[in-house]
């Protein structure tokens, strides 16, 4: 069995497709998406849709949750346009399209063939705002992981790639389909990469694999999504597409 992973779309529709065709194109056919979808980007229904027709498995992210609690991203960042950003992005969804976020989970769980399971969450099994680096401390992650049995522990949030072997589990985050990072930041502003990035895990009798993928994206398309959005971060995503 082969199960793409995705996460951290955050309203980017053209990355999103650009990540799917990827998929399909090395013939994995079962998708999981890891949470934070809809905001921040100029496209979030569009995102949204496509989600709905591939049926996956859809895991919560803090940003999935804003959407139904705006006061949480209040106390979340110190950042006025991140909120306004989050907003904007409510305004335009539907109660349908909010419902449909509502259905997210909190964490999933997948048998590998022969090979244990999979567990899916957002930031760590225990929440979906933390950062699991790989750099934090193994004691920490311990903490992070308390009472979670899996062979292959998939976590996004931080918008960094990552493949980690922690006593015996790996830990992968497949990084961000729609905003990946160049490096880890903690309040400050990013700088993103003219990447979309995915993960795929693999088992089969056993065994067990971890690959991570990098789609490369046009510049002009990426700037042309968001001219004329009216999305209050349009003009630094246009900038960071320059």
């Amino acid at each position: 069995m082969r199960v793409a992973l995705i996460s951290d779309l955050h309203g980017n529709d053209l990355a999103l497709e650009a990540v799917l065709a990827d998929v399909r194109r090395r013939g994995v056919e079962q998708i999981a998406c890891l949470g934070d979808t809809a905001t921040l980007g100029p496209h979030p229904r569009e995102v949204l849709a496509r989600l709905r027709d591939l049926s996956c498995p859809c895991i919560v992210g803090n940003h999935d949750a804003f959407l139904h609690d705006p006061d949480l991203v209040r106390s979340y960042n110190e950042a006025p346009v991140i909120t306004e950003a989050v907003l904007w992005c409510r305004d335009r969804l539907t109660a349908e399209e909010l419902d449909f976020v509502g259905t997210f989970v909190a964490t999933w769980e997948l048998p590998l063939d022969g090979a244990g399971r999979l567990v899916l969450c957002h930031g760590t099994p225990r929440s979906h705002m933390e950062d699991l680096l790989s750099t934090t401390p193994p004691e920490a992650v311990d903490a992070m992981l308390a009472g979670c049995e899996a062979t292959v522990i998939a976590a996004g949030h931080t918008h960094i790639q990552m493949l980690r072997q922690h006593r015996g589990i790996l830990l992968v985050n497949p990084g961000s389909v729609g905003m990946p990072f160049e490096e880890y930041v903690f309040g400050k502003v990013p700088k993103l990469l003219p990447y979309a990035e995915w993960a795929c895990v693999e088992a089969e009798r056993g065994r067990v694999s971890v690959s991570l993928h990098r789609v490369e994206l046009d510049r002009a398309a990426l700037r042309a999504s968001v001219a004329g959005s009216s999305n209050p971060l349009a003009s630094w995503l246009s900038s960071q597409y320059a």
